[in-house]
């Protein structure tokens, strides 16, 4: 039995591409009857749900390894609700910090429920080519590597697979980064600076993500495989990309679409207040959320960048 908490695009998608597979799932959501009466998610329209697939709206009925697919400032409520169940493995597949604690998902999961071992699954990945059988490869990161395995064997299918990492901490920095990065990127595009300043970006925004690694002690390593560089790569050059369209919105001078969660909001506030906290130089990571929260202008943020001080890369 594998459970997922969380019907979201990426949630359902996993439970899907699971079922597809083969395995016995139960999917939980707040209210399903959308699903129920039409066999598919209104959140991946034309993609139909496994006939076998378990739906419900009662976080006891959820078993085995459970999978919490909920956006990052929702997981700390979810873990301390008393109908989730205990003991069991959870593997977090959300991307960012905390904003309360600080945490990173698997922190967060062993602060709320410390009985459980904790896991995280990242990496890159559009719900959309998950729910078609697409193929897709991601990073499965836990501190129990026999754990891990036994997850990875349980949780890879035809389409969908699973490298493992001891290094969660890294795992979570590089997914929760690159959100903040796709944002920088899309800021970029939409206000025309074209594709080499793009390039330039991500290339220094990967040192950022690293550096915070390292800080936090990670492996910076682990970030060079598919929940760092491979993450960073899809998010900040597909439209597709929440973060990528956020920061090209804004770019333009448009209001993004409030209807979307975006990630990368909350985590670029968080990690910059993280980087203030450690004496960290993460000026693109501080530039977003200055943006953000309307203390720069794009134009002024370019500005800032280019004439920080020259030094070696």
């Amino acid at each position: 039995m594998i459970s997922v908490a969380g019907a979201g695009a990426f949630g359902t998608a996993l439970a899907v591409a699971l079922g597809q597979a083969g395995k016995d799932v139960t999917l939980w959501g707040r209210d399903l009857s959308a699903q129920r009466n039409h066999g598919e998610s209104p959140r991946l329209p034309g993609i139909p749900l496994p006939p076998a697939l378990r739906l419900t709206e009662e976080l006891g009925d959820l078993s085995g390894p459970i999978l919490l697919a909920v956006p990052m400032q929702t997981l700390g409520p979810l873990l301390a609700r008393p109908d989730l169940p205990h003991g069991v493995p959870l593997v977090a597949c959300c991307k960012g910090i905390d904003l309360a604690t600080g945490d990173g998902p698997t922190a967060l999961i062993r602060r709320h429920r410390p009985d459980s071992p904790a896991a995280i699954l990242t990496g890159p990945s559009f719900a959309a080519d998950i729910a078609r059988g697409l193929p897709t490869a991601l990073t499965l990161a836990c501190a129990d590597p026999e754990g891990c395995a036994q997850l990875q064997h349980l949780l890879s299918g035809p389409t969908l697979r699973l490298y493992t990492s001891d290094d969660p901490a890294g795992a979570e920095i590089g997914g929760a980064l690159k959100n903040v990065i796709a944002i920088a990127a899309g800021l970029v595009m939409g206000a025309g600076l074209g594709e080499s300043a793009r390039a330039a970006l991500v290339t220094r925004g990967f040192v950022e993500m690293k550096r915070l690694a390292a800080a936090l002690g990670a492996h910076p390593d682990t970030l060079n495989g598919l929940s760092g560089l491979g993450d960073l790569l899809l998010t900040c050059t597909s439209a597709q990309s929440r973060n990528f369209a956020h920061g090209l919105a804004l770019g333009r001078g448009e209001l993004p679409d409030p209807a979307r969660t975006v990630e990368g909001v909350a985590t670029a506030r968080a990690a910059a207040a993280l980087g203030d906290r450690l004496s960290l130089d993460l000026p693109i990571t501080s530039t977003v959320a200055a943006i953000l929260d309307a203390r720069l202008t794009v134009a002024e943020a370019a500005t800032r960048l280019l004439s920080r001080d020259l030094k070696p890369e």
